[in-house]
């Protein structure tokens, strides 16, 4: 995925949106709260 930026659910959880590295259409994928941090200290943008 490239240029994630980690959104938070209107229900309370966290996914992940971009674009796909390899055909670059737009992807989402759902995560944990830990995963959701994770990925924020490895440098993807915070939506939220």
């Amino acid at each position: 995925m490239k240029n994630p930026k980690i959104a938070q659910t209107a229900r309370g959880g966290y996914m992940a949106q971009g674009n796909c590295s390899v055909c670059n259409t737009r992807m989402s994928a759902m995560m944990s709260k830990d995963n959701a941090e994770k990925a924020i200290k490895q440098g993807a943008k915070k939506a939220f």
